[in-house]
């Protein structure tokens, strides 16, 4: 049997990062900027408001307090978005509303919560500082300043400060887009009755949700059952959308193992029996003339699980240009005993407890429990050589983080 750390190094041997795209805002929403961007304006563009108030000259103000306010015609009102603004004169005052532009001759903005509220004439009963509650043109970011490096991930803010600068469209490393297929005919879509001998298809659900946590884009298609051409018309199908394929099912050592048998023939895609439990038997390769990888993973729930954590999602990370590839590992003292068989890595479903520095198996091993797996939130992963875990055995644990 090949190890788990020969096959994920051949598998991330033939993937490479996608090429960088121009995509608009939203579009690049999550990706990894592949260039620096720097701002082309001032921001704030122009001296605003930072209040609702009344912007002021400073000698028409001074000394104003409860006992003696400051009494001001006001002549004007600015609101946001106002292009044309007066000078306001000595003596005099206009009402401004935040983000509105500040009037020439404006020394500060005075909040409305300092005065009457008056429309025609204000009564303000507190003196501001110079300069107070104005957003200084520039004060933010500079025209030519780089707001955001190459190799920073676009989150939600990240898009925020590219619109406000005003780009609409930035360079990225894209994500990945992934075509998920169950193939199986014992398998049916939901919202059918499942037959005698029949299952409800739930591998492409979950490892579509499973790629796009990793950062993809998945495109889920509907179950193929064991039939050779129309496995192969499928794929053929979906090639044009797919940076990646990943199907399940069909790839052990059974007279109907579809996908086996029929990705075989085309000389692209290698099948081994890889040293874990679970998740042996594994097949990796590339089909199309654009040479696609395409990973076909065991049938079984959890086999399936375990071997795109292991294998795919590392290359889906690979594919958006970004580290860490790996799920982190840390160590834990696991608090029940269980075996392990010997000469096979062993992903152990386990609930991690982060403050107390302790793990504990969840459920059994066998690998159709998906139930057990949707209540772990991590893996013990126990070395090929370790045949038994003990009590309070301190073992690795990989992470299952929900991001």
């Amino acid at each position: 049997m090949k190890s788990v750390d020969n096959h994920l190094a051949e598998v991330l041997a033939d993937i490479e990062p996608l090429a960088p795209m121009d995509l608009q805002l939203l579009d690049a929403h999550g990706c990894l900027l592949t260039e620096d961007v720097a701002a082309d304006r001032d921001l704030p563009a122009f001296d605003n408001s930072a209040m609702d108030g009344y912007a002021v000259r400073l000698p028409d103000v001074t000394g104003a307090s409860e006992e003696f306010p400051a009494l001001l015609p006001v002549v004007g009102d600015i609101m946001a978005g106002s292009a044309q603004i007066e000078r306001i004169n000595p003596g005099t005052c206009v009402r401004i509303m935040t983000g509105a532009p500040v009037p020439a001759g404006a020394d500060a903005i005075v909040p409305v919560e300092w005065t009457d509220g008056g429309i025609t004439q204000v009564r303000i009963h507190r003196a501001p500082a110079e300069g107070q509650f104005i957003r200084r043109r520039g004060t933010h970011i500079r025209a030519g300043e780089v707001v955001l490096r190459a190799g920073t991930w676009l989150g939600a803010t990240q898009i925020g400060v590219l619109a406000a600068i005003g780009r609409d469209r930035v360079k990225v490393r894209p994500k990945p887009r992934v075509v998920v297929v169950s193939t199986g005919s014992e398998l049916v879509e939901l919202g059918r009755e499942a037959g005698p001998g029949q299952i409800h298809d739930s591998n492409s659900f979950m490892l579509a949700a499973a790629a796009v946590e990793a950062g993809a884009v998945a495109y889920r298609v509907g179950i193929v059952p064991d039939d050779a051409e129309q496995l192969l018309s499928t794929l053929e199908d979906q090639l044009g959308r797919a940076d990646l394929v990943i199907t399940s099912g069909g790839v052990s050592q059974g007279a109907y193992d579809t996908v086996k048998e029929t990705l075989s023939r085309l000389g692209t895609v290698g099948f081994d029996r890889v040293a874990m439990n679970p998740g042996m038997p594994q097949g990796f390769g590339t089909i199309g003339t654009e040479a696609v990888p395409i990973f076909t993973l065991p049938g079984n729930p959890v086999s399936a699980y375990v071997s795109f954590e292991v294998f795919v999602r590392p290359a889906i990370r690979r594919m958006l240009g970004v580290e860490p590839l790996h799920r982190p590992v840390v160590q834990a003292r696991c608090l029940q005993a269980f075996s392990s068989p010997e000469g096979k890595r062993q992903y152990v479903r386990g609930w991690y407890d982060a403050e107390a520095e302790t793990v504990r198996p969840v459920g059994g091993h066998a690998s159709h429990l998906i139930g057990d797996l949707a209540q772990a939130n991590a893996f013990i992963v126990v070395p090929e050589e370790v045949t038994e875990v003990k009590r309070d055995d301190v073992v690795d644990v990989m992470l299952l983080e929900r991001t």
